[in-house]
């Protein structure tokens, strides 16, 4: 998380679900399946990062839980002048970029291998 915040020079929040055993309802078909599952299921690790890669809240781990931060907006225009996400693609000298305008179908059929 803290690499998109720094690459997007944005603030991230992530929310990621912490899940137990005990969440699951008993009547649910694969419940038998849980038995020889941990506990935890899925650890959770909600986060807030500012643009810099600084983290505000979090991770918020093995817990369920709110994470609250203040965001300070006028960063992310700060935060820009240290690292150009869009000008270094503007160089025509470093990068280029070629469109192929032909139309293409995005479904085909599939081909008989054994021919």
């Amino acid at each position: 998380m803290k690499h998109i915040a720094l690459e997007g020079r944005c603030f991230v929040l992530s929310c990621n679900q912490y899940v137990t055993k005990d969440l699951n309802p008993k009547d649910l078909a694969c419940f038998d399946e849980l038995k020889s599952s941990p506990d935890i299921l899925s650890r959770g690790g909600s986060v807030i990062i500012d643009p810099n890669g600084a983290v505000l809240a979090g991770p918020l781990f093995n817990k369920s839980g709110i994470l609250y931060a203040d965001l300070d907006l006028s960063a992310i225009p700060r935060t820009r002048y240290d690292f150009d996400v869009v000008g270094h693609y503007a160089r025509p000298d470093v990068f280029r970029l070629y469109v192929n305008e032909e139309k293409l179908d995005s479904v085909l059929p599939e081909k008989d291998e054994k021919k």
